[in-house]
């Protein structure tokens, strides 16, 4: 015979101070432990959004990055004549590309930033088909133009159409914003890739990688077997989606190891907070057990029954959580990406399996919490229990 769930909603409401703080600790905990991986999974989908299965990104055997990479100018060209290459309408759809950063003033604080320059070929567009200029146009090869992710350009100060900005000893002008769907590359600054050597003193026939538009995404593997079989080559070739997924890799990882150890902190506090609200359910309510007992609820009621009120206060708290974290939802913030000692610009990512696992992470805190008071309470000899009234 179970105890009536009306039973457990009175008991609650009359003891709900005491069930206000075990809900408010159950609450800050979810909510911290749902906006820490909301930011691991913003930073992974930014950096994700940046690739595309059709491309596939070209770098020197055994680099790790780009910024460790180096490829030649007789290697991009042969790269260009490999099998799976897509042809554009004058040349083959690859972008050779360098990559340095340099420090502008973020517009919050006035610090300098670390933001990474990209110098592209001028197809990059109809290779990179997710950007698109947004803003004024592309810059022209040969100058010292520069075009801006949109995230640059709302977070550092001076890249603006029609400004000029100074870095590594050339003087540039801001000619266009491009939209890049959210991706890193919003977070990015893009010029010609010869002028950004000249301007650093590079030798002008070295880069740091290449990006190529396939012909489809199925010419993958018959582009990678042709160029890491090519003896002239000394190359790896990835997907460009499975490159930066891989280059989140260990950003995603400290933000949840880190976010992990604050949540379990915190946990247990709001066990040991649902511990205390269910032991004093459990003094104060010692007639009502006896009685019950004595009218044949059994043990196993009990349990249940102290369970299900563990869980509703566990469950409220986690809707409260929940709910207080969904304003972040789409909040762009920043942090340092390790794999290129650059700025990165992303949004917090709240989905609806984010918040169902904040939900189940407040019922095992309301369970954890509910389950010791219950047996206590449960295994009360009810002789004993009576003669106490």
């Amino acid at each position: 015979m179970a105890i009536p769930i009306v039973y457990n909603i009175r008991s609650v409401r009359a003891r709900w101070t005491s069930s206000i703080v075990a809900v408010l600790g159950i609450a800050g905990t979810v909510g911290v432990f749902v906006a820490m991986l909301s930011l691991a999974r913003g930073f992974r989908a930014t950096l994700v959004a940046s690739g595309s299965s059709d491309n596939a990104i070209v770098m020197r055997a055994g680099a790790t990055s780009e910024m460790m990479s180096g490829i030649n100018l007789q290697e991009v060209k042969i790269l260009q004549d490999a099998p799976g290459v897509a042809r554009g309408a004058d040349a083959p759809l690859v972008t050779s590309e360098v990559v340095v950063v340099a420090p502008f003033p973020l517009r919050a604080t006035g610090t300098n930033a670390n933001v990474q320059v990209r110098g592209v070929s001028a197809n990059v567009l109809t290779i990179r088909t997710n950007v698109k200029i947004a803003q004024g146009r592309i810059f022209q090869p040969g100058l010292a133009e520069l075009i801006v992710g949109k995230n640059a350009t709302n977070s550092y100060s001076g890249l603006t159409v029609g400004n000029t900005v100074n870095f590594g000893g050339g003087h540039w002008q801001v000619v266009g914003v491009f939209d890049a769907g959210g991706s890193a590359f919003d977070s990015e600054v893009w010029c010609d890739a010869r002028v950004l050597d000249d301007v650093y003193k590079r030798p002008s026939n070295i880069f740091q990688s290449a990006t190529v538009h396939l012909s489809s995404a199925g010419a993958y593997d018959q582009f990678k077997d042709a160029v890491t079989s090519d003896r002239r080559l000394n190359v790896d070739v990835s997907r460009e989606i499975d490159y930066y997924a891989k280059q989140s890799t260990r950003m995603t990882q400290l933000i949840t190891i880190l976010g992990g150890l604050v949540a379990f902190v915190m946990a247990i506090g709001a066990v040991f907070g649902a511990l205390n609200t269910m032991y004093s359910a459990v003094a104060e309510r010692g007639r009502e057990i006896a009685t019950m007992r004595a009218l044949g609820f059994g043990g196993g009621a009990v349990v249940f029954s102290f369970l299900v009120e563990a869980l509703l206060i566990s469950f409220v708290g986690g809707a409260i959580g929940c709910l207080a974290v969904l304003p972040l939802n789409g909040l762009t913030t920043g942090a340092m990406n390790w794999q290129t000692f650059s700025h990165l610009a992303f949004a917090f990512r709240i989905t609806p399996p984010l918040l169902a696992g904040g939900i189940i992470f407040a019922l095992l805190m309301g369970l954890l919490g509910g389950l010791p008071p219950a047996m206590r309470a449960a295994w009360r000899p009810v002789a004993v229990a009576l003669r106490e009234l």
